[in-house]
Order: structure tokens, then C-alpha cells, then sequence
């Protein structure tokens, strides 16, 4: 949702810090600190009397009052009292004044002096006096025309859209604000964040605000897709888990029309591709409300939703599948029964793990896919109609993808422009002819938006839905892709590789919209994935090229006052918007919009590869999908759709598209799927009434269960909320009825009026249905194919310590929060990463010991030298540790495996320690991790005692320490530098661990020294000092490191040095 009731104390404290005006404005809340005591004394005295004093009634709303607002009291005179509102409309932004206000102010709309300020316009103070302040004595008109004009700015630069003072008091001392409402667009949080601060948006009056909705909104603040939960009904048996904004209400809908609004615990829907993790988040808050209290009718959940255009329904479905397990328990307890239907990618595994999870759990679960009715699941869970045995089940994805004929040749493309007739001359000419002296369609926008030679620019990377328009491209027959180019600024200009059929294509990606725009002058169309935040720019950006002529708009959340002015300025410019917040349109045989349609496989079920004769228009993006499911089901098919998006102000309204479609003689009859909010729909009952549209409309508002519940409920689309009675579903679809639309009585009985509309023009020859003609096959992506299960693939690569590909960050099955919250430390997260395993305590002490006593040991050793010399030499970070890590080896640091090897045989071979010190003596072998270039037994190394006191209390048996130590006994009694040096000493207490820590088997210890995971202990320890020498040359400025003379001796022949 966009606009958002915020409390008076947060507008008023809007209004008292940023308002700019020469009124005197007085801030009460300066003086209202010092009555809070005798507040409370006053409540105390009420609630003696009366405990329930604080409960009362708003409409159908009951609750209790919990805010109260301290303000000092202003005498003052009823000629004095004035009322203001600022309330925003597609067009601009009304001022409603009354020189009348306070309680008894009556019906404003009707008694107030109006001002329209159109889009982009400025307020005036001239103005405001000569239309708005005509009744307002001339004393108090100076003061009120400031205030008004600094508050309307203030309106603008906060982003408000409705501000309602009532009543404004004007005294000899100033101005007072004493009653305020208020609602900000809360998509403007990113541009007003710095002045908004936290604001926090109360919940309407009569409901609770619960844990449960603000943790699914901080979901959904940090997610891309879309997470709502609203709680009506805590206790009620009839839950819902529905994908998709406009099903969501359509469900919603069916549950109150077949009486359940009195057990409707929940609103909610989750859509925009949540990822698994995300969904399992939302369903385990669903199932764990709906667990919390027993109904002596059991419950039911509805996990309900249109056809997806581009979600995966296998995917979201395992995250609720892991919820289900999760609350098995609960679930059976409280004897819940579960209702599927879905379509979209992939949805048909996702149905079969949900049947799947209810045979083998014991849950009844009753699935359902495209072939089902998406409402009629509400019917069977209310008992209102039966359950099907066995429901009829649609080809799977892969029949419709996979070729079944012998030939690959791709079929002529032999459709027209409609299904039922052949092209006409001329797209735009009517249809029918609209009654004389009626105005026809002015603007200077396109009848016809796509044509079969259409082509398109799409910003941003978006490569999936790329290859989605090239694929219907293809299946169309189109001869070239409707794709021309892509734009992505932040990236070089390049080529980007894409599939036209069974070969591979390059298209060309531009870093700026001027190379893209002047490269391809045929491109009449542009569809935008920009960000919320960049949608703005890069629309307005286009605009300024006069080839464009169609801009879909993608992205959900941009600022009303930002969509307005788009608005305008496509207005001006003659260009058609699609969106914002929408999936986009489809033009059968023609062109689509981004994902629109939904993968290849609705594609061809839904028969949108051809054009048919049917034209809708809905708000909803996974809603126009159901409607092709259901047009294609019904009728002969889909002519054109259009999704023109759920904000409050899409680019463009039904009646554009409408009339469009009255005009294109292959459109037999229109389709259009309304909803609560706004007044459009009564623009087309208008021009159904006036002439100007002949054509059949069959029409449906959702949202009917508005006026149903007692509080107010916010829906899934920013524009699904009535401020009017007019504004309610049940009021348009009456309207509708009334001007002669052909009006179901519920979205269940959709269908069947398309159908019954449908047969009658087939009846009386306006539609002639052809003869099918079978598509081209497009070769299956292997992703996809690898998804659906139809093929295997040997990996390229295997791992088993890590996987990132989820939620959360895994190490050796440990997730990465239960890391943090064990404590593991860095020596755990290697035993995680080195060793798959989870080691003791000590363990991990031991290894952060090692590589701390390993870290440096002063720049003259070989490694730190070379390190040395790479970084004087200006070499980087990378290059200068590599240098000294490639010196690591046996006479360098490399000791630690060399050692764990040659001490474990000889310990193991049950050698005592003088044969293995004579052996290695006559073998003429160096024993390794004996010996010191500065350290001895009368100087010992302190980095082993350490080592060797915490080994000794800690490790449950030290047998190859102690057998390395009495080798020492015997290599120092012959020179006192052969002490067990560090490597060594490490090399054979790791043994010892890998050996007692009971955490590993002998075979896998041994396996551990052999494959060189001691050498690593030295590497990563090493590498912090090599970096520490790195940044110290940097850090000391040092220059190009050249060796002295006087320190190398040139040792040349005889006959060379003269």
C-alpha cells in the first residue's frame, strides 16, 4: 500500500517542524508536557466510575481507546473556526476551504470552496484569496492565504495525500491546529526518509495491531517480492495463504460470499517470486496462529492462487511443504484440513510434493491445478459443492515443450490479425459505428499499441524475460525478435547471448538509452525494469525520444506524485503507459511484455501463440493470467490484454484500453476485471450508456468483502482501497449491471457468462472460430528441463563443506546464524570447513592457538622477505602475498606435514626412538620438524612451550607428542638446536587430536595428514603476518627494494673476470 493513515501527533509534528509560512503558526505540543499529570488523575477518575470507558464504536468498528493527545485548551469564538483539506486525484491536488468548520462543519464536499492545482503546478497566495478565502473576513485572509500555500508546499515536499485540518483556528495570536487526519505515501520513504524519521503507521480503529503482521512486514521490507499478512479474525477457522495481490482478494471475495466472513481469520498474499526460505517464513507464521486455538469444526487452509507469471510454484511450495512438517503435530490437533489450487512454472511438481507431504503425513490435502476453476476450492473447503475423487489433470509441462512429431520444420506463419476474420486495412477503423455527435477518442495516442513487426528496448538485465519474449516470438512465427536491444547502465556497451529458436542470437546491450534509442530508430516500444528509485529518470528519459510511443512500466512502489507526473507528461507526448506495478500485456501472434503470460507452457495451454477475439483488461498481473486460462477455456481465445497495475494511478486507465479495443475490428467482445477503488469502472458504464461502446463488456470488481468486514482492510494493489461509497466493488458492479455490462454474480460464475456471451456471437455470426493450426516447437531450455526433472546431468564439480544457494549461508550443514550463536570462533569454523566436522572445544582453542603462534616470525625468513620485495616493487595486495606463500615448502614452514607423516610411521611401526633417530641418520634424511637456526634447548621457543602446556591439560592422550619429545631428548644431546621447533611440535599434536578428539575415525585421521591439511594450518597463519609486512611497506612508504653488493660474492671463472 501507498498512502498510510499516519496518527495526528505524527502530522502535526510533520506540519509544527517544516512548515513554511509568515502565519504564526502556534505548536501546542510545546506546553502540553507540563499536563500530563493532571491527564492522568482524570483518566484514574474516569475509570473508577467506569472500566469500560474507554471502549466505543466507529461504524461497524468496536474498540478501546488506547491514544490519547494532550493539548492545551485555545478559547476562542465559532467565527473563528475554519476547515482545510489537500487530498490528491489523478489530475492534481483539490483544496477544499470552508470558512465554517469544527464539529458541526456537515457535508464539506458539497458546501467547500475547490481549487484544483494540477500536476506539476504551484499554489499561489493570489489564488487562494480570489477562489478559496471569498467568504473570510479581510482581517484573517492574509494569514490564512500564507498558511494555506505553506501548507500545501508542505503537502508536496513530505509527500502527503490527504491532509484534513478541521478545525483550523485563527486568533489575534495566530494559528491553531486543533483537529488533524492525515495519510503519507509510504513508497516515498526513501526520498523523505531523512524528515519522516521512523514513522510508525497505527493500525485502523477496531483492530489490534499483532507481532505476527509486523515481523511479515519486515519481511517484506527486506525482500523483493511482496509479503502481507492482516489478522481480521485470530479464532476464525478459515485461513488463507494465497499468491498474488488480486487473487488474494478475489479469495477473500468467495470465502464472504459464501458466508464465511464471520470465520475469515486472515488477508494476506505472498507473490513476486519469494524465495523458499521467504515462504516458509510466511507459512509457518500462518500455521502457527492458526495452531493456537482449537475450533469445534476443525479448519480449513486455503492455499489459493491465479496462474504465475514467473514465480516458481515448486519452488514456493517446498518452503510451505517444510512448514507443514514442521507444525504436523499441531495441524492434526486441531484437525485442519488444506485446499490447493495453483498454476504457473513448474506448478505441476509443486501440486505433486503437496499431495505427496498429505499421503504421507496423514493431513487431508486436497490439490488442484489450472484445470480447476480457481475459486472452486473455497466452495469444497465450506462444503458448498463436492470434492473430486480424482481431479482431471492438465499435461504436464513438458508435453506441451518437448517435440512429438517427426518433423522439426517450423510451420508457415499463416495468422492473421484475429482469429475469427482476416486483417483489415486499417487496425483503428471502428468496429461499429458509435452514435452521431458523440465525442470520439481525442488523444493523440495509438489504437494500436503492437504489431507483428513490433520491436522493443528493455531496460535492465532482465534475461530471463528476454528469452521469454524471444520464445513467444518465435512460437508466433514472428521473422524477427520483438527485442532489438537492451539498456543497463552499469555495465559497458556489449553483446548478450539469447536463444531465437534453435539457434543462438546476440543482442546488443547499450550502457546509456541515447546509443540504444539512435542505433535502433524502428523501436516504438520500451519496457522498463528499472527500480523503484530509477523508474522515474529512466521513464521520463524515454519520453524525450520521439520514436517511443508505449512505455511498460514494471516496478511496484513508485511515489504517486512521481506516477503523476509521468502521467502528464505522456499525455502531452501522445505515449501509452503500461504499469506502473504491472506485469505488462500480451498481444497474441503479436508481441508480449516482459513475463507476461507466464512461461512457454501457459503459452501454448492458454492458445495465446494466436489471436483470438476476446480483449480484457484487468488491474492484477497474475489475475490477467487466470483470465487467459479462462478465456482460452471458453471462447476461441485471447485478442489482447493488458495488466494496467495495481497503484492508485496507473499510466493508463481501463477506459483507454477499453476504447481501444472498441475500435479494432478483430475484437469481438471485452473483458474487464475491475476492483474496489477508484472510479474508472463507471467511465465505461458511461460510455456503454452513451454509445460510444457497442461491443459486449463482460466486467467483475473484486473486492466485494470490503464492506463486509468492520474494520478498514488494506489489499494487496495501493489503489484497492474506497474512500467513497461509490468507490465499493459492490457499488460499480452494480452501476456496471445497470448500464448494460454483462456482471457475474461472483468471480466463480466469470466463466460461465464469457462462455454464454461468447456462444451467442458464435450463434449469430459475428465470430467465426478457425481452424487450429499448431504452433511451431521451441527446444526446451536445459535449466528448465534440468528443473523439471526430464534430464541428468553429471556435475562438474562436487563440494560438501558449503552451500550458499539457500536463505542462509551453510557450513558443513551448520547454518550460519547457529555459528554465531554457538560461539564457534574461528577454530570451529575451520573444523566446519577443513574437517566437516563440529570439533570440541579445546579443539578449536588448539587451532586459533596455532595459527596465532604462526602468524609471523619477522621479516628475514624467506616468506615475509619475498613478501617484502613484491610490495617495494609496487605490486598489490594479491601479488605480494603469493610471492610469499610459494616459499613455503619443506625447508620453509612446510614442516608441519612432513613432520605428522615421518613421526606417525615410526611411532606406528613400533620403532623406538633411537632406531628412528639412527634410521634417518643412515637413510641420510633430515628428520623433519627437528631443528632451529636461533633457537635451543638453552634457549627455547616460547611458541611451543605455550603449545605444549595447553596440549598437556587439554588432550586426552598426547602419544606421538610424548614420542616426539623423547626424540628430541636424543637429537639435543647431540646438538641443542634440534629441538622439536613449532611446525614440528604442531605437525604431531594435530595427529594426536585427529586421533583422540573422538570426533574421527583412524583411517580419516590418517587421510587428513596425508591429502596436506597440517600444511594448511601454516598457510593461513603465515598469510596474516605476510599481509601485516605488506601493509607495513605500504604504510612506511617504502621504495624499490634493490640487493647491496657488498652482499652478494660474484664467484666467476677465472677467464671471465678479466
Amino acid at each position: 500500500m501507498s498512502a498510510k493513515a499516519i496518527s495526528e501527533q505524527t502530522g502535526k509534528e510533520f506540519l509544527y517542524k517544516y512548515i513554511c509560512t509568515s502565519a504564526a503558526v502556534q505548536n501546542r505540543f510545546c506546553y502540553a508536557s507540563n499536563l500530563i499529570p493532571i491527564f492522568e488523575q482524570l483518566l484514574m477518575i474516569f475509570f473508577s466510575y467506569d472500566s469500560d470507558i474507554g471502549e466505543t464504536s466507529v461504524g461497524k468498528a468496536k474498540g478501546v481507546l488506547k491514544n490519547f493527545l494532550i493539548e492545551p485548551f485555545v478559547p476562542h469564538i465559532q467565527e473563528e473556526e475554519f476547515y482545510v483539506c489537500i487530498y490528491a486525484t489523478r489530475e492534481g491536488d483539490h483544496v477544499l476551504f470552508h470558512h465554517e468548520g469544527g464539529v458541526e462543519v456537515g457535508d464539506v464536499d458539497a458546501k467547500a470552496q475547490r481549487l484544483m492545482i494540477a500536476v506539476d503546478d504551484k499554489l499561489s497566495e493570489d489564488q487562494v484569496k480570489e477562489q478559496l478565502l471569498t467568504h473570510v473576513p479581510d482581517d484573517k485572509k492574509e494569514v490564512l492565504a500564507s498558511f494555506i500555500v505553506g501548507l500545501f508546499n508542505l503537502y508536496e515536499d513530505l509527500y502527503f495525500t490527504y491532509l484534513e485540518i478541521n478545525p483550523l483556528v485563527v486568533t489575534q495570536d495566530g494559528v491553531y491546529i486543533l483537529d488533524m487526519a492525515a495519510k503519507i505515501d509510504a513508497t516515498a520513504d526513501y526520498i523523505c526518509k531523512a524528515k519522516w524519521g521512523d514513522v510508525e503507521f497505527p493500525p485502523p480503529f477496531g483492530r489490534e495491531a499483532y507481532p505476527e503482521e509486523a515481523y511479515i512486514a519486515d519481511l517484506d521490507a527486506k525482500s523483493g517480492a511482496s509479503l502481507k499478512l492482516t489478522l481480521l479474525n485470530p479464532r476464525g477457522r478459515i485461513w488463507t495463504m494465497v499468491a498474488g495481490g488480486g487473487a488474494s482478494v478475489v479469495y477473500s471475495d468467495t470465502i464472504c460470499d459464501l458466508g464465511g466472513v464471520d470465520e475469515l481469520a486472515n488477508y494476506g498474499e505472498y507473490s513476486g517470486a519469494p524465495s523458499e526460505q521467504q515462504t516458509y517464513d510466511y507459512a509457518k507464521t500462518i500455521l502457527s496462529l492458526m495452531t493456537r486455538e482449537k475450533h469445534p469444526q476443525g479448519k480449513v487452509l486455503i492455499i489459493g492462487g491465479s496462474i504465475a507469471n514467473f514465480t516458481n510454484v515448486a519452488a514456493t511450495f517446498k518452503g510451505i511443504v517444510r512448514a507443514i512438517k514442521d507444525y504436523l503435530g499441531p495441524l492434526k490437533e486441531h484437525e485442519v484440513t488444506i485446499f490447493v489450487r495453483r498454476g504457473g512454472p513448474n506448478y505441476q511438481e509443486g501440486l505433486r510434493v503437496m499431495g505427496e507431504v498429505g499421503k504421507t503425513t496423514g493431513i487431508p490435502i486436497h490439490v488442484f491445478g489450472t484445470e480447476t476453476h480457481m475459486t472452486a476450492i473455497v466452495g469444497m473447503a465450506l462444503g458448498h459443492r463436492p470434492i473430486p475423487n480424482q481431479p482431471p489433470m492438465d499435461a504436464h509441462t513438458a508435453n506441451f515443450l518437448l517435440n512429438t512429431s517427426n518433423s522439426a520444420k517450423t510451420p508457415a506463419a499463416t495468422r492473421t490479425a484475429s482469429f475469427s476474420e482476416a486483417r483489415t486495412s486499417n487496425d483503428a477503423t471502428p468496429a461499429k459505428k458509435s452514435k452521431a455527435g458523440l465525442p470520439q477518442d481525442s488523444t493523440s495516442k495509438a489504437t494500436t499499441l503492437f504489431r507483428k513487426h513490433t520491436k522493443a528496448i528493455v531496460w535492465g538485465m532482465q534475461t530471463r524475460a528476454v528469452q521469454g519474449m524471444l520464445d513467444f516470438d518465435y512460437v508466433c512465427s514472428r521473422d524477427e525478435p520483438s527485442v532489438a536491444a537492451m539498456v543497463y547502465p552499469f555495465t559497458g556497451d556489449h553483446k548478450q547471448k539469447f536463444y531465437w529458436g534453435h539457434k543462438e542470437i546476440l543482442l546488443p546491450v547499450y550502457k546509456n538509452m541515447a546509443d540504444a534509442m539512435k542505433k535502433h530508430s524502428e523501436v516504438d516500444v520500451l519496457i522498463s525494469f528499472a527500480s523503484l528509485r530509477s523508474a522515474f529518470d529512466s521513464t521520463v528519459e524515454a519520453m524525450q525520444y520521439s520514436q517511443i510511443h508505449t512505455i511498460a512500466i514494471i516496478a511496484e512502489g513508485i511515489p504517486e506524485a512521481q506516477t503523476r507526473k509521468i502521467i502528464k507528461m505522456a499525455d502531452e507526448k501522445g505515449v501509452t503507459i503500461i504499469g506502473p506495478a504491472t506485469v505488462g500485456g500480451i498481444k497474441p501472434g503479436c508481441f508480449k511484455i516482459g513475463n507476461t503470460g507466464g512461461m512457454l507452457d501457459n503459452i501454448l495451454a492458454s492458445k495465446l501463440y494466436r489471436p483470438g477475439s476476446v480483449a480484457y483488461v484487468s488491474r492484477s498481473g497474475g489475475m490477467s493470467n487466470e483470465l487467459n486460462n479462462i478465456i482460452s477455456r471458453t471462447t476461441d481465445g485471447v485478442y489482447e490484454g493488458v495488466a494496467i497495475g495495481g497503484d492508485r494511478y496507473p499510466g493508463s486507465t481501463f477506459m483507454d484500453h477499453v476504447l481501444r479495443y472498441q475500435d479494432t475490428p478483430g475484437i469481438k467482445m471485452i473483458v474487464v476485471l475491475g476492483e474496489i477503488g477508484g472510479t474508472e469502472e463507471y467511465k465505461i458504464c458511461h460510455g456503454i450508456r452513451e454509445g460510444r461502446i457497442t461491443k459486449p463488456v463482460v466486467c467483475w470488481c473484486i473486492g466485494t468483502c470490503a464492506t463486509m468486514f468492520a474494520s478498514e482492510v488494506q489489499f494487496g494493489h495501493a489503489g484497492a482501497c474506497a474512500n467513497q461509497a461509490s468507490e465499493t466493488a459492490i457499488a460499480k458492479n452494480q452501476a456496471l449491471r445497470d448500464a448494460g455490462a454483462y456482471v457475474p454474480k461472483s468471480f466463480d460464475e466469470l466463466g460461465d457468462v464469457i462462455r454464454t456471451v461468447y456462444d451467442e456471437l458464435v450463434a449469430n455470426g459475428t465470430i467465426i472460430p478457425a481452424q487450429e493450426v499448431p504452433p511451431p516447437t521451441v527446444p526446451m531450455d536445459y535449466s528448465w528441463a534440468r528443473e523439471l526433472g526430464l534430464i541428468r546431468k553429471p556435475a562438474s564439480f562436487m563440494t560438501s563443506i558449503c552451500d550458499e544457494r539457500g536463505q542462509e549461508l551453510i557450513y558443513a550443514g551448520m547454518p550460519i546464524t547457529e555459528v554465531f550463536k554457538e560461539e564457534m570462533g574461528l577454530g570451529g569454523v575451520l573444523g566446519l570447513l577443513w574437517f566437516q566436522r563440529r570439533l570440541p572445544r579445546y579443539a578449536c582453542q588448539f587451532i586459533e592457538m596455532c595459527l596465532m603462534v604462526t602468524a609471523d616470525h619477522g621479516p628475514a625468513v624467506s616468506g615475509a622477505h619475498n613478501t617484502i620485495v613484491c610490495a617495494r616493487a609496487g605490486k598489490d595486495l594479491i601479488s605480494s602475498l603469493t610471492s610469499g606463500l610459494l616459499t613455503i615448502g619443506d625447508r620453509f614452514g612446510g614442516a608441519l606435514d612432513a613432520a605428522a607423516k615421518q613421526f606417525s610411521k615410526a611411532f606406528d611401526s613400533g620403532m623406538l626412538p633411537m632406531e628412528f633417530v639412527n634410521k634417518m641418520k643412515k637413510d641420510g634424511k633430515l628428520i623433519m620438524g627437528i631443528g632451529h637456526r636461533v633457537k635451543s634447548i638453552n634457549n627455547p621457543d616460547m611458541r611451543v612451550q605455550i603449545l605444549k602446556d595447553f596440549v598437556k591439560q587439554h588432550f586426552p592422550s598426547t602419544q606421538l607428542l610424548d614420542y616426539a619429545l623423547d626424540v628430541e631428548k636424543i637429537t639435543t644431546s647431540k646438538k641443542p638446536n634440534l629441538i622439536l621447533n613449532v611446525d614440528g611440535f604442531i605437525g604431531v599434536a594435530f595427529v594426536d587430536l585427529l586421533r583422540t578428539c573422538g570426533g574421527f575415525t583412524r583411517d580419516e585421521a590418517d587421510e587428513f595428514v596425508e591429502i596436506g591439511a597440517l600444511n594448511g594450518i601454516f598457510v593461513l597463519g603465515r598469510s596474516m603476518g605476510f599481509i601485516g609486512h605488506y601493509l607495513d611497506q605500504k604504510r612506511l612508504k617504502q621504495g624499490l627494494y634493490r640487493h647491496p653488493w657488498d652482499d652478494i660474492s660474484y664467484v666467476l671463472p677465472e677467464h671471465m673476470s678479466m
